[in-house]
């Protein structure tokens, strides 16, 4: 499904697979792969064909057209996992709106990514359970139970887990990007 999605989108930007690859930064025959169905890519790889796509990571995952009220009901949330699953995101959200609302879940020692990362967006995070710590720009916050930061996904940033027990974060990003 993933694979259609993002050949589909490929061929509406009217972009080779070779130049897609040389975008995202991957190899032709991993997006030869990935758009065959014959491999899954890591949510790294899926964050730089999104970029390369100028699309929202999980637009990547099929949409459905938009309804006046969308309902997403827990046992049909997409979902997405860092290749180690360190990383697991839900999204709330029915997706092709104007905001991305998901649910985080980090484990010990696991971090969103390996090095901070920016995004054309603003997001907003409140920590459901444990404590998260939040890098932007260099500057680091812990947020407890309940705390929440807002900030601009311009500057580079990640979320880190450096507990021993699973953290778990609600994310809103607006407009919904890589």
């Amino acid at each position: 499904m993933i694979g259609e999605r993002i050949r589909d989108l490929r061929t509406v930007r009217s972009m080779t697979a070779t130049e897609l690859a040389k975008a995202a930064e991957v190899s032709v025959g991993l997006i030869s792969q990935v758009e065959r169905g014959i491999t899954d890519p890591s949510l790294e790889t899926l964050r730089r064909i999104a970029r390369a796509l100028d699309t929202p990571l999980f637009s990547l995952f099929t949409e459905e057209a938009g309804e006046r009220v969308s309902v997403v009901r827990r046992d049909h949330r997409m979902s997405i996992r860092s290749p180690h699953g360190g990383l697991t995101y839900h999204r709330l959200s029915a997706g092709a709106g104007k905001i991305e609302v998901l649910e985080g879940r980090l484990e010990p020692g696991a971090a969103s990514s390996e090095l901070p990362w920016s995004h054309p967006s603003d997001e907003c995070v409140a920590v459901l359970a444990g404590r998260l710590l939040l890098e932007v720009d260099g500057e680091r916050h812990e947020l407890r139970l309940g705390d929440s930061a807002t900030f601009d996904s311009r500057l580079p940033h990640r979320y880190v887990n450096e507990t021993t027990k699973p953290v778990r974060f609600l994310l809103s990003i607006t407009p919904p990007s890589y």
